[in-house]
Protein backbone atom coordinates (compact mmCIF):
# COMPACT_ATOMS: atom_id res chain seq x y z
CA UNK A 1 0.00 0.00 0.00
CA UNK A 2 1.14 3.56 -0.69
CA UNK A 3 1.07 4.66 2.94
CA UNK A 4 3.81 2.16 3.82
CA UNK A 5 6.08 3.63 1.11
CA UNK A 6 5.36 7.12 2.45
CA UNK A 7 5.99 5.82 5.97
CA UNK A 8 9.41 4.63 4.83
CA UNK A 9 10.21 8.09 3.43
CA UNK A 10 9.07 9.80 6.62
CA UNK A 11 10.91 7.22 8.71
CA UNK A 12 14.24 7.72 6.95
CA UNK A 13 14.11 11.51 7.11
CA UNK A 14 12.76 11.46 10.65
CA UNK A 15 15.64 9.15 11.57
CA UNK A 16 18.08 11.79 10.34
CA UNK A 17 16.10 14.43 12.24
CA UNK A 18 16.11 12.42 15.46
CA UNK A 19 19.82 11.75 15.17
CA UNK A 20 20.29 15.51 14.79
CA UNK A 21 18.02 15.94 17.82
CA UNK A 22 20.16 13.61 19.88
CA UNK A 23 23.23 15.52 18.70
CA UNK A 24 21.50 18.71 19.87
CA UNK A 25 20.78 17.31 23.32
CA UNK A 26 24.21 15.73 23.56
CA UNK A 27 25.77 19.11 22.87
CA UNK A 28 23.59 20.87 25.45
CA UNK A 29 24.23 18.19 28.09
CA UNK A 30 27.98 18.32 27.66
CA UNK A 31 28.14 22.11 27.61
CA UNK A 32 25.68 22.88 30.43
CA UNK A 33 25.25 19.57 32.31
CA UNK A 34 22.23 19.07 34.59
CA UNK A 35 21.82 22.46 36.27
CA UNK A 36 19.16 25.03 37.24
CA UNK A 37 20.19 27.21 34.27
CA UNK A 38 19.54 24.57 31.63
CA UNK A 39 16.38 23.65 33.60
CA UNK A 40 15.21 27.21 32.92
CA UNK A 41 16.00 26.82 29.22
CA UNK A 42 13.97 23.61 28.94
CA UNK A 43 11.09 25.19 30.82
CA UNK A 44 11.09 28.10 28.37
CA UNK A 45 11.40 25.77 25.38
CA UNK A 46 8.50 23.60 26.60
CA UNK A 47 5.78 26.06 25.47
CA UNK A 48 6.80 26.53 21.82
CA UNK A 49 7.85 22.88 21.74
CA UNK A 50 4.36 21.87 22.88
CA UNK A 51 2.88 23.75 19.94
CA UNK A 52 5.44 22.22 17.59
CA UNK A 53 4.35 18.76 18.64
CA UNK A 54 0.65 19.50 18.57
CA UNK A 55 0.67 21.31 15.23
CA UNK A 56 3.52 19.53 13.49
CA UNK A 57 2.60 16.03 14.61
CA UNK A 58 -1.09 16.28 15.28
CA UNK A 59 -4.04 18.55 15.80
CA UNK A 60 -3.77 21.25 13.15
CA UNK A 61 -2.80 18.90 10.35
CA UNK A 62 -5.41 16.38 11.51
CA UNK A 63 -8.14 19.01 11.19
CA UNK A 64 -6.83 20.49 7.95
CA UNK A 65 -6.02 17.39 5.89
CA UNK A 66 -9.56 15.93 5.45
CA UNK A 67 -11.05 19.26 4.34
CA UNK A 68 -8.14 20.07 2.06
CA UNK A 69 -8.09 16.53 0.60
CA UNK A 70 -11.78 16.77 -0.30
CA UNK A 71 -11.34 20.14 -2.00
CA UNK A 72 -8.27 18.98 -3.93
CA UNK A 73 -10.45 16.26 -5.46
CA UNK A 74 -13.56 18.37 -6.06
CA UNK A 75 -12.46 22.01 -6.40
CA UNK A 76 -8.68 22.65 -6.57
CA UNK A 77 -8.93 26.47 -6.76
CA UNK A 78 -10.91 26.54 -3.49
CA UNK A 79 -8.40 24.14 -1.95
CA UNK A 80 -5.74 26.73 -2.73
CA UNK A 81 -7.91 29.39 -1.11
CA UNK A 82 -8.29 27.24 2.01
CA UNK A 83 -4.51 26.92 2.31
CA UNK A 84 -4.06 30.69 1.98
CA UNK A 85 -6.85 31.46 4.44
CA UNK A 86 -5.57 29.01 7.04
CA UNK A 87 -2.01 30.31 6.90
CA UNK A 88 -3.14 33.94 7.05
CA UNK A 89 -5.58 33.55 9.95
CA UNK A 90 -3.16 31.46 11.97
CA UNK A 91 -0.43 34.04 11.62
CA UNK A 92 -2.76 36.86 12.66
CA UNK A 93 -4.30 35.04 15.64
CA UNK A 94 -1.14 33.43 16.95
CA UNK A 95 0.91 36.55 16.29
CA UNK A 96 -1.53 38.52 18.44
CA UNK A 97 -1.42 35.82 21.11
CA UNK A 98 2.36 36.03 21.18
CA UNK A 99 2.30 39.81 21.63
CA UNK A 100 -0.24 39.56 24.45
CA UNK A 101 1.70 36.81 26.19
CA UNK A 102 4.94 38.75 25.88
CA UNK A 103 3.34 41.70 27.67
CA UNK A 104 2.06 39.46 30.47
CA UNK A 105 5.45 37.76 30.86
CA UNK A 106 7.19 41.13 30.95
CA UNK A 107 4.92 42.26 33.78
CA UNK A 108 5.49 39.00 35.68
CA UNK A 109 9.26 39.19 35.22
CA UNK A 110 9.36 42.71 36.67
CA UNK A 111 7.39 41.64 39.74
CA UNK A 112 8.83 38.21 40.51
CA UNK A 113 11.58 37.88 43.07
CA UNK A 114 12.76 34.43 42.09
CA UNK A 115 15.99 34.55 40.10
CA UNK A 116 15.42 31.12 38.51
CA UNK A 117 11.89 32.08 37.58
CA UNK A 118 13.13 35.31 36.02
CA UNK A 119 15.61 33.48 33.82
CA UNK A 120 12.92 31.04 32.70
CA UNK A 121 10.54 33.89 31.90
CA UNK A 122 13.09 35.86 29.86
CA UNK A 123 14.07 32.76 27.90
CA UNK A 124 10.38 32.05 27.26
CA UNK A 125 9.95 35.58 25.89
CA UNK A 126 12.84 35.00 23.50
CA UNK A 127 11.52 31.71 22.12
CA UNK A 128 7.77 32.33 22.16
CA UNK A 129 7.64 33.84 18.61
CA UNK A 130 8.71 30.42 17.33
CA UNK A 131 5.13 29.30 17.99
CA UNK A 132 3.39 30.98 14.99
CA UNK A 133 6.31 30.10 12.74
CA UNK A 134 6.00 26.40 13.49
CA UNK A 135 2.23 26.57 12.91
CA UNK A 136 2.80 27.89 9.38
CA UNK A 137 5.31 25.13 8.75
CA UNK A 138 2.77 22.54 9.94
CA UNK A 139 0.05 23.75 7.55
CA UNK A 140 2.46 23.81 4.62
CA UNK A 141 3.57 20.33 5.53
CA UNK A 142 -0.03 19.13 5.50
CA UNK A 143 -0.48 20.55 2.00
CA UNK A 144 2.61 18.71 0.80
CA UNK A 145 1.47 15.43 2.39
CA UNK A 146 -1.91 15.53 0.65
CA UNK A 147 -0.05 15.84 -2.64
CA UNK A 148 2.11 12.84 -1.75
CA UNK A 149 5.23 14.80 -0.80
CA UNK A 150 6.29 13.70 2.69
CA UNK A 151 10.03 14.35 2.45
CA UNK A 152 10.30 18.14 2.83
CA UNK A 153 8.19 18.27 6.00
CA UNK A 154 9.95 15.31 7.61
CA UNK A 155 13.25 17.12 7.03
CA UNK A 156 12.11 20.39 8.65
CA UNK A 157 13.10 19.53 12.28
CA UNK A 158 16.68 18.99 11.15
CA UNK A 159 16.97 22.75 10.69
CA UNK A 160 16.00 23.42 14.32
CA UNK A 161 18.37 20.79 15.69
CA UNK A 162 21.33 22.00 13.64
CA UNK A 163 20.78 25.64 14.65
CA UNK A 164 20.80 24.70 18.35
CA UNK A 165 23.89 22.52 17.93
CA UNK A 166 25.78 25.35 16.22
CA UNK A 167 24.77 27.80 18.97
CA UNK A 168 25.67 25.41 21.79
CA UNK A 169 28.99 24.17 20.43
CA UNK A 170 30.04 27.46 18.84
CA UNK A 171 29.19 29.43 21.97
CA UNK A 172 31.16 27.04 24.17
CA UNK A 173 34.34 28.31 22.55
CA UNK A 174 33.33 31.95 23.02
CA UNK A 175 31.65 32.18 26.45
CA UNK A 176 33.45 31.51 29.74
CA UNK A 177 31.22 29.15 31.73
CA UNK A 178 33.11 29.88 34.92
CA UNK A 179 31.38 33.27 34.80
CA UNK A 180 27.65 32.93 35.59
CA UNK A 181 26.72 35.96 33.49
CA UNK A 182 28.56 34.67 30.43
CA UNK A 183 26.98 31.25 30.84
CA UNK A 184 23.57 32.94 30.94
CA UNK A 185 24.42 34.85 27.77
CA UNK A 186 25.31 31.56 26.11
CA UNK A 187 21.91 30.09 27.00
CA UNK A 188 20.25 33.20 25.59
CA UNK A 189 22.22 32.70 22.37
CA UNK A 190 20.87 29.14 22.14
CA UNK A 191 17.34 30.48 22.67
CA UNK A 192 17.81 32.99 19.83
CA UNK A 193 18.94 30.16 17.57
CA UNK A 194 15.46 28.63 17.98
CA UNK A 195 13.93 31.75 16.42
CA UNK A 196 16.42 31.71 13.58
CA UNK A 197 15.52 28.08 12.95
CA UNK A 198 11.83 28.98 12.78
CA UNK A 199 12.43 31.53 10.04
CA UNK A 200 14.58 29.07 8.08
CA UNK A 201 11.90 26.37 8.41
CA UNK A 202 9.27 28.68 6.95
CA UNK A 203 11.53 29.58 4.03
CA UNK A 204 12.29 25.90 3.39
CA UNK A 205 8.56 25.04 3.38
CA UNK A 206 7.73 27.90 1.00
CA UNK A 207 10.44 26.70 -1.35
CA UNK A 208 9.07 23.12 -1.22
CA UNK A 209 5.60 24.43 -2.13
CA UNK A 210 6.74 26.49 -5.08
CA UNK A 211 4.64 25.97 -8.18
CA UNK A 212 5.54 25.86 -11.82
CA UNK A 213 7.30 28.92 -13.14
CA UNK A 214 8.51 29.76 -9.63
CA UNK A 215 5.05 30.83 -8.42
CA UNK A 216 3.86 29.59 -4.98
CA UNK A 217 1.59 26.61 -5.36
CA UNK A 218 -0.65 27.51 -2.45
CA UNK A 219 -0.97 31.32 -2.29
CA UNK A 220 -3.95 33.11 -3.85
CA UNK A 221 -2.94 36.67 -3.13
CA UNK A 222 -4.50 37.41 0.28
CA UNK A 223 -7.64 37.14 2.38
CA UNK A 224 -9.83 39.02 -0.12
CA UNK A 225 -9.48 36.18 -2.62
CA UNK A 226 -10.48 33.38 -0.20
CA UNK A 227 -14.22 33.92 0.34
CA UNK A 228 -15.22 30.63 -1.26
CA UNK A 229 -13.06 28.73 1.21
CA UNK A 230 -14.69 30.25 4.31
CA UNK A 231 -17.11 27.33 4.94
CA UNK A 232 -14.28 24.80 4.70
CA UNK A 233 -12.13 26.90 7.02
CA UNK A 234 -14.93 26.98 9.59
CA UNK A 235 -15.10 23.18 9.49
CA UNK A 236 -11.35 23.00 10.06
CA UNK A 237 -11.54 25.30 13.07
CA UNK A 238 -14.54 23.42 14.47
CA UNK A 239 -12.56 20.21 14.34
CA UNK A 240 -9.30 21.74 15.55
CA UNK A 241 -10.03 22.37 19.24
CA UNK A 242 -11.23 18.87 20.12
CA UNK A 243 -8.40 17.41 18.05
CA UNK A 244 -5.98 19.65 19.95
CA UNK A 245 -6.95 17.80 23.11
CA UNK A 246 -7.56 14.36 21.66
CA UNK A 247 -4.40 13.90 19.62
CA UNK A 248 -2.21 15.93 21.95
CA UNK A 249 -2.79 14.02 25.18
CA UNK A 250 0.77 12.65 25.22
CA UNK A 251 2.17 16.13 24.61
CA UNK A 252 -0.11 17.67 27.24
CA UNK A 253 0.86 14.96 29.73
CA UNK A 254 4.53 15.55 28.92
CA UNK A 255 4.02 19.30 29.40
CA UNK A 256 2.48 18.66 32.82
CA UNK A 257 5.49 16.50 33.65
CA UNK A 258 7.74 19.40 32.66
CA UNK A 259 5.84 21.88 34.83
CA UNK A 260 6.09 19.65 37.89
CA UNK A 261 9.75 18.82 37.24
CA UNK A 262 10.59 22.52 36.80
CA UNK A 263 9.12 23.51 40.19
CA UNK A 264 12.44 23.45 42.15
CA UNK A 265 14.05 25.76 39.59
CA UNK A 266 11.21 28.16 38.77
CA UNK A 267 9.56 28.35 42.22
CA UNK A 268 11.77 26.96 44.97
CA UNK A 269 12.78 23.92 47.04
CA UNK A 270 9.63 23.88 49.22
CA UNK A 271 5.87 23.75 48.71
CA UNK A 272 3.58 24.98 51.51
CA UNK A 273 6.60 24.88 53.79
CA UNK A 274 7.34 21.21 52.99
CA UNK A 275 10.49 20.19 51.08
CA UNK A 276 9.55 19.44 47.47
CA UNK A 277 10.45 15.83 46.59
CA UNK A 278 12.27 16.75 43.37
CA UNK A 279 15.66 18.42 43.18
CA UNK A 280 17.01 21.09 40.84
CA UNK A 281 17.90 19.54 37.51
CA UNK A 282 14.82 17.31 37.48
CA UNK A 283 13.46 18.97 34.34
CA UNK A 284 16.74 18.56 32.45
CA UNK A 285 16.92 14.89 33.46
CA UNK A 286 13.30 14.41 32.37
CA UNK A 287 13.98 16.06 29.02
CA UNK A 288 17.00 13.86 28.40
CA UNK A 289 14.94 10.71 29.05
CA UNK A 290 12.10 12.03 26.88
CA UNK A 291 14.45 12.57 23.96
CA UNK A 292 15.67 9.00 24.14
CA UNK A 293 12.21 7.43 24.31
CA UNK A 294 10.91 9.80 21.65
CA UNK A 295 13.61 8.63 19.25
CA UNK A 296 11.89 5.36 18.25
CA UNK A 297 8.48 7.00 18.72
CA UNK A 298 9.29 9.79 16.29
CA UNK A 299 11.19 7.65 13.82
CA UNK A 300 8.58 4.90 13.58
CA UNK A 301 5.37 5.66 15.49
CA UNK A 302 4.75 9.21 14.30
CA UNK A 303 5.96 8.28 10.82
CA UNK A 304 3.37 5.52 10.50
CA UNK A 305 0.57 7.74 11.82
CA UNK A 306 1.59 10.61 9.54
CA UNK A 307 1.64 8.43 6.45
CA UNK A 308 -1.55 6.49 7.24
CA UNK A 309 -3.78 9.50 7.87
CA UNK A 310 -4.21 10.70 4.26
CA UNK A 311 -4.80 7.05 3.23
CA UNK A 312 -7.55 6.68 5.83
CA UNK A 313 -9.10 10.01 4.83
CA UNK A 314 -9.33 8.90 1.19
CA UNK A 315 -11.30 5.71 2.04
CA UNK A 316 -13.31 7.05 4.98
CA UNK A 317 -16.58 6.03 3.28
CA UNK A 318 -15.45 2.48 2.52
CA UNK A 319 -15.68 0.43 5.73
CA UNK A 320 -13.80 -2.57 4.33
CA UNK A 321 -10.90 -0.59 2.86
CA UNK A 322 -10.76 1.64 5.95
CA UNK A 323 -10.52 -1.40 8.21
CA UNK A 324 -7.82 -3.00 6.07
CA UNK A 325 -5.59 0.09 6.20
CA UNK A 326 -6.13 0.60 9.94
CA UNK A 327 -5.37 -3.05 10.75
CA UNK A 328 -2.17 -2.96 8.72
CA UNK A 329 -1.18 0.13 10.67
CA UNK A 330 -1.87 -1.62 13.98
CA UNK A 331 0.17 -4.62 12.96
CA UNK A 332 3.07 -2.44 11.86
CA UNK A 333 2.97 -0.39 15.07
CA UNK A 334 3.33 -3.46 17.29
CA UNK A 335 5.90 -5.08 15.01
CA UNK A 336 8.15 -2.04 15.42
CA UNK A 337 7.01 -0.55 18.73
CA UNK A 338 7.11 -3.62 20.98
CA UNK A 339 10.75 -4.57 20.29
CA UNK A 340 11.61 -0.87 20.59
CA UNK A 341 9.99 -0.71 24.05
CA UNK A 342 11.75 -3.79 25.39
CA UNK A 343 15.03 -3.01 23.70
CA UNK A 344 15.11 0.50 25.14
CA UNK A 345 14.55 -0.86 28.62
CA UNK A 346 17.50 -3.23 28.22
CA UNK A 347 20.01 -0.72 26.82
CA UNK A 348 18.86 2.33 28.77
CA UNK A 349 22.13 2.85 30.69
CA UNK A 350 24.64 2.52 27.82
CA UNK A 351 22.33 4.50 25.52
CA UNK A 352 22.09 7.37 28.00
CA UNK A 353 25.85 7.35 28.52
CA UNK A 354 26.58 7.19 24.79
CA UNK A 355 24.35 10.16 23.97
CA UNK A 356 24.81 12.46 26.94
CA UNK A 357 27.81 11.55 29.10
CA UNK A 358 30.81 13.83 28.85
CA UNK A 359 31.82 17.32 29.88
CA UNK A 360 29.54 18.46 32.71
CA UNK A 361 27.31 15.35 32.38
CA UNK A 362 28.81 12.58 34.57
CA UNK A 363 28.06 8.91 35.37
CA UNK A 364 25.67 9.83 38.20
CA UNK A 365 23.66 11.92 35.75
CA UNK A 366 23.58 8.93 33.39
CA UNK A 367 22.05 6.71 36.08
CA UNK A 368 19.55 9.43 37.00
CA UNK A 369 18.33 9.77 33.41
CA UNK A 370 18.28 6.00 32.79
CA UNK A 371 15.96 5.49 35.79
CA UNK A 372 13.50 7.92 34.22
CA UNK A 373 13.89 6.27 30.81
CA UNK A 374 12.93 2.93 32.36
CA UNK A 375 9.54 4.46 33.14
CA UNK A 376 8.91 5.85 29.63
CA UNK A 377 10.15 2.88 27.61
CA UNK A 378 7.46 0.20 28.28
CA UNK A 379 4.80 2.22 26.45
CA UNK A 380 6.52 3.22 23.20
CA UNK A 381 4.16 0.90 21.32
CA UNK A 382 1.19 2.53 23.09
CA UNK A 383 2.27 6.07 22.26
CA UNK A 384 2.57 5.03 18.60
CA UNK A 385 -0.75 3.20 18.50
CA UNK A 386 -2.58 6.10 20.12
CA UNK A 387 -1.46 8.39 17.29
CA UNK A 388 -2.56 5.86 14.67
CA UNK A 389 -5.97 5.02 16.16
CA UNK A 390 -6.77 8.65 16.95
CA UNK A 391 -6.23 9.54 13.31
CA UNK A 392 -8.75 6.85 12.38
CA UNK A 393 -11.36 8.71 14.44
CA UNK A 394 -10.46 11.99 12.77
CA UNK A 395 -10.58 10.49 9.29
CA UNK A 396 -14.16 9.45 10.10
CA UNK A 397 -15.03 12.95 11.29
CA UNK A 398 -15.32 11.94 14.97
CA UNK A 399 -13.23 14.36 16.98
CA UNK A 400 -15.16 14.27 20.26
CA UNK A 401 -14.56 10.65 21.26
CA UNK A 402 -10.76 11.06 21.49
CA UNK A 403 -11.33 14.28 23.45
CA UNK A 404 -13.42 12.55 26.09
CA UNK A 405 -10.81 9.85 26.48
CA UNK A 406 -8.00 12.42 26.49
CA UNK A 407 -9.52 14.55 29.24
CA UNK A 408 -9.75 11.49 31.47
CA UNK A 409 -6.15 10.58 30.74
CA UNK A 410 -4.86 14.07 31.48
CA UNK A 411 -6.66 14.04 34.83
CA UNK A 412 -5.35 10.56 35.65
CA UNK A 413 -1.82 11.52 34.64
CA UNK A 414 -1.86 14.59 36.87
CA UNK A 415 -3.10 12.60 39.87
CA UNK A 416 -0.47 9.92 39.33
CA UNK A 417 2.21 12.58 38.88
CA UNK A 418 1.58 14.33 42.17
CA UNK A 419 1.36 10.95 43.91
CA UNK A 420 4.37 9.11 42.50
CA UNK A 421 6.87 11.95 42.94
CA UNK A 422 6.53 11.48 46.70
CA UNK A 423 7.59 7.83 46.40
CA UNK A 424 11.19 6.61 45.97
CA UNK A 425 10.63 6.91 42.20
CA UNK A 426 10.78 10.74 42.45
CA UNK A 427 11.03 12.22 38.93
CA UNK A 428 10.89 8.73 37.43
CA UNK A 429 7.33 8.60 38.76
CA UNK A 430 6.40 11.21 36.15
CA UNK A 431 7.55 8.84 33.42
CA UNK A 432 5.72 5.81 34.85
CA UNK A 433 2.56 7.90 35.10
CA UNK A 434 2.75 8.99 31.45
CA UNK A 435 3.38 5.42 30.28
CA UNK A 436 0.50 4.00 32.33
CA UNK A 437 -1.95 6.55 30.96
CA UNK A 438 -0.78 5.94 27.38
CA UNK A 439 -1.46 2.21 27.65
CA UNK A 440 -4.92 2.74 29.15
CA UNK A 441 -5.77 5.32 26.48
CA UNK A 442 -4.76 2.94 23.70
CA UNK A 443 -6.94 0.11 25.02
CA UNK A 444 -9.97 2.40 25.31
CA UNK A 445 -9.55 3.88 21.82
CA UNK A 446 -9.16 0.44 20.26
CA UNK A 447 -12.42 -0.73 21.79
CA UNK A 448 -14.25 2.41 20.67
CA UNK A 449 -12.91 2.22 17.11
CA UNK A 450 -14.78 -1.02 16.33
CA UNK A 451 -17.76 0.86 14.91
CA UNK A 452 -15.67 2.25 12.08
CA UNK A 453 -14.71 -1.05 10.45
CA UNK A 454 -16.77 -3.58 8.57
CA UNK A 455 -17.78 -6.41 10.88
CA UNK A 456 -17.07 -4.36 14.00
CA UNK A 457 -13.66 -5.97 14.64
CA UNK A 458 -10.72 -3.62 14.63
CA UNK A 459 -8.51 -6.30 16.14
CA UNK A 460 -9.37 -9.37 14.07
CA UNK A 461 -7.72 -12.80 13.96
CA UNK A 462 -5.05 -11.60 11.53
CA UNK A 463 -4.09 -8.73 13.83
CA UNK A 464 -4.01 -11.00 16.90
CA UNK A 465 -1.84 -13.52 15.05
CA UNK A 466 0.52 -10.76 13.97
CA UNK A 467 0.73 -9.38 17.48
CA UNK A 468 1.47 -12.82 18.90
CA UNK A 469 4.28 -13.32 16.42
CA UNK A 470 5.65 -9.87 17.32
CA UNK A 471 5.57 -10.85 20.99
CA UNK A 472 7.47 -14.08 20.23
CA UNK A 473 10.07 -12.15 18.23
CA UNK A 474 10.40 -9.58 21.02
CA UNK A 475 10.84 -12.25 23.72
CA UNK A 476 13.54 -13.93 21.63
CA UNK A 477 15.24 -10.56 21.13
CA UNK A 478 15.10 -9.74 24.85
CA UNK A 479 16.52 -13.13 25.80
CA UNK A 480 19.39 -12.76 23.36
CA UNK A 481 20.25 -9.21 24.42
CA UNK A 482 20.02 -10.06 28.13
CA UNK A 483 22.23 -13.12 27.66
CA UNK A 484 24.88 -11.09 25.85
CA UNK A 485 24.73 -8.40 28.55
CA UNK A 486 25.19 -10.93 31.36
CA UNK A 487 27.74 -13.33 29.91
CA UNK A 488 29.50 -11.75 26.94
CA UNK A 489 30.08 -8.19 28.16
CA UNK A 490 32.22 -7.83 31.31
CA UNK A 491 31.12 -5.45 34.05
CA UNK A 492 32.71 -2.05 33.65
CA UNK A 493 32.52 1.48 34.98
CA UNK A 494 30.08 3.74 33.18
CA UNK A 495 32.11 5.55 30.57
CA UNK A 496 31.35 6.85 27.11
CA UNK A 497 33.69 4.36 25.45
CA UNK A 498 32.17 1.43 27.37
CA UNK A 499 28.68 2.57 26.39
CA UNK A 500 29.55 2.78 22.69
CA UNK A 501 31.10 -0.71 22.71
CA UNK A 502 28.11 -2.22 24.49
CA UNK A 503 25.63 -0.58 22.12
CA UNK A 504 27.70 -1.72 19.12
CA UNK A 505 27.21 -5.28 20.36
CA UNK A 506 23.68 -5.21 21.75
CA UNK A 507 21.81 -3.22 19.08
CA UNK A 508 22.89 -5.38 16.11
CA UNK A 509 22.21 -8.48 18.20
CA UNK A 510 18.66 -7.39 18.97
CA UNK A 511 17.97 -6.25 15.40
CA UNK A 512 19.31 -9.48 13.93
CA UNK A 513 17.13 -11.61 16.20
CA UNK A 514 13.98 -9.61 15.35
CA UNK A 515 14.67 -9.81 11.61
CA UNK A 516 15.54 -13.50 11.82
CA UNK A 517 12.44 -14.33 13.85
CA UNK A 518 10.28 -12.29 11.48
CA UNK A 519 11.52 -14.29 8.52
CA UNK A 520 11.17 -17.58 10.39
CA UNK A 521 7.58 -16.69 11.34
CA UNK A 522 6.88 -15.42 7.80
CA UNK A 523 5.75 -12.01 8.95
CA UNK A 524 4.86 -9.63 6.08
CA UNK A 525 5.30 -6.70 8.47
CA UNK A 526 9.05 -6.86 7.86
CA UNK A 527 8.46 -6.03 4.20
CA UNK A 528 5.88 -3.37 5.09
CA UNK A 529 8.39 -1.68 7.39
CA UNK A 530 10.79 -1.50 4.45
CA UNK A 531 8.12 0.07 2.23
CA UNK A 532 7.16 -3.07 0.31
CA UNK A 533 3.48 -4.11 -0.06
Amino acid sequence: MAFERHARTVTLLTLVSRVAGLARDAALSRVFGISPLIDAFWFAFAIPNLFRRLFGEGALTAAFIPAYTELVKTNPPVAKQLATLTVSIMMIVLGGLVLLTECVLLAVAERTGGEGGNVAIWLTMIMLPYMPLVCVVAIMGAILQVHGKFGPTAAVPIVLNLCIVVAAVGGANYFNHDDAKEELNHVAMVAISVLIAGVLQVLWSVWALRGRGGEPGWWTGGLKTTREAAPAFKRVMTQFLPMFLGLGVLQINTFLDDLIASYPTTVGPTIFGIPFPLEAGALTAMNAAQRLHEFPLGVFGIAIATAIFPALARVADDGAAFGDILRRGLRLVIFIGLPASVGLMLVRVPLTAAVFQGGKFDADDTLRVSRILLGFAPAIWAYSMTHTVTRAFYAKGDSMTPVKVAVGMVAMNFLLNITLIWTPLKEAGLAWSTATCAIIQTVILLRLSKRFVEGGRTVDDAVRSSWMKSIIATVAMAAAVFAVQQWAIPAHAITWRWAMIELAILVPTGAAVVVGMSKALRMPELGWAMGRS
